[in-house]
């Protein structure tokens, strides 16, 4: 598979597969059925755990340009990430696009700070002499 494609794909997982992990923690009338903070933690490590995994699998396929291919990874994840929030989440939970960005939108930030770390990571790795 198009590593564009792939990176496409991966970053729709880094955000369902979040999303699919929430639905338990809501009750059928929407409202969360466990403590937000806890519910928040979960789904920070669920979002950091499918990411970390997707990005190791990315990377293997890298050869050359590791830190311009993790920020690009990094950008095409936030961009994936924002419009899906926008376009499912908000509807779902009424917020308004200020209050999405300081309370969810905002965290994505952290998808290119840990891209962009990997090829950091990479590049360094791949000059270091065997």
């Amino acid at each position: 598979m198009n590593f564009t494609l792939k990176t496409i794909l991966y970053g729709i997982l880094v955000w369902l597969v979040p999303f699919i992990i929430a639905i338990p923690f809501y009750s059928p009338e929407g409202t969360l059925l466990v403590d937000e903070h806890f519910f928040k933690t979960i789904m920070i490590l669920a979002g950091g755990v499918i990411g970390a995994v997707l990005l190791i699998r990315l990377f293997l396929q890298i050869s050359d340009h590791y830190v311009r291919k993790g920020w690009m990874i990094g950008g095409i994840w936030l961009f994936i990430n924002w419009f899906l929030d926008l376009g499912i989440l908000l509807p779902l939970n009424g917020m308004d696009i200020p209050t999405y960005f300081g309370q969810i939108g905002l965290r994505y930030l952290m998808i290119p700070i840990m891209s962009l770390m990997a090829g950091y990571i990479a590049e360094n790795t791949a000059k270091k002499p065997k």
